[in-house]
C-alpha cells in the first residue's frame, strides 16, 4: 500500500486552508508540509498496526501484520498454525485473583524474528501478545522461585546476565 496519496491529500489540504491567507501564509503552509511529510507517515504505519491488530483479534485462523518495504506498507495475512502443531507455550494464567495488581510499563527491544514467534504464539493461544508475554514471564518467575533452573541464555541454563547494553 503507497503511503503517498494519503500524504499528498493532506498537503494539498493545508495548503488550500492557508491560501485564503495571503502569500506568506501558502509558504508557511509548504513549508509545513515538507516537514510534515515523516510524521504524517509514521502516523498512518501505527494507524495500520492498530487496525492489523484489531483485526488479528478478531481472526481465529490467521494474523495480520503491517510489513514497511521502503516507503510502503503491506498487509500480510499469516495462517496460524492448529495448537496441537504449535511449539508447547505456556498457558495463560489469570491475572491478579481481585484485579487489584499496580501495572507497570516497560519498553521491551526484541530482535524480529523472536517478535514475530511472539506475535503467532499469542495469536495461537487466543491472546494478546500483552498477554501472553505477561503469561510467559510468570511462568519463567513461578519456575525460578520453584527452584528449577530457568535457561537465560541459549545454551546456558541458569546463567543470568544483568545489565544494560546498547547497540
Amino acid at each position: 500500500m503507497e503511503l503517498s496519496p494519503y500524504v499528498e491529500a493532506l498537503g494539498r489540504d493545508l495548503a488550500a486552508a492557508a491560501a485564503a491567507g495571503g502569500p506568506d501564509i501558502s509558504r508557511a503552509a509548504d513549508l509545513l508540509v515538507g516537514a510534515l511529510d515523516a510524521s504524517a507517515r509514521l502516523c498512518l504505519l501505527e494507524a495500520l498496526s492498530d487496525a492489523a491488530a484489531e483485526i488479528t483479534a478478531k481472526l481465529e485462523s490467521a494474523a495480520v501484520e503491517v510489513r514497511l518495504r521502503g516507503r510502503e506498507a503491506d498487509l500480510v495475512v499469516t495462517p496460524i498454525t492448529q495448537p496441537d502443531e504449535a511449539v508447547s507455550q505456556p498457558a495463560p494464567q489469570p491475572a491478579a485473583a481481585d484485579g487489584s495488581g499496580d501495572l507497570a510499563r516497560i519498553t521491551l527491544r526484541l530482535p524480529e524474528w523472536l517478535k514475530q514467534e511472539v506475535e503467532r504464539s499469542a495469536a495461537v493461544a487466543g491472546v494478546s501478545v500483552n498477554a501472553w508475554l505477561v503469561n510467559a514471564i510468570s511462568a519463567a518467575v513461578q519456575a525460578g522461585s520453584s527452584g528449577r533452573t530457568v535457561p537465560t541464555t541459549p545454551g546456558r541454563p541458569g546463567r543470568r546476565i544483568t545489565g544494560f547494553a546498547q547497540a
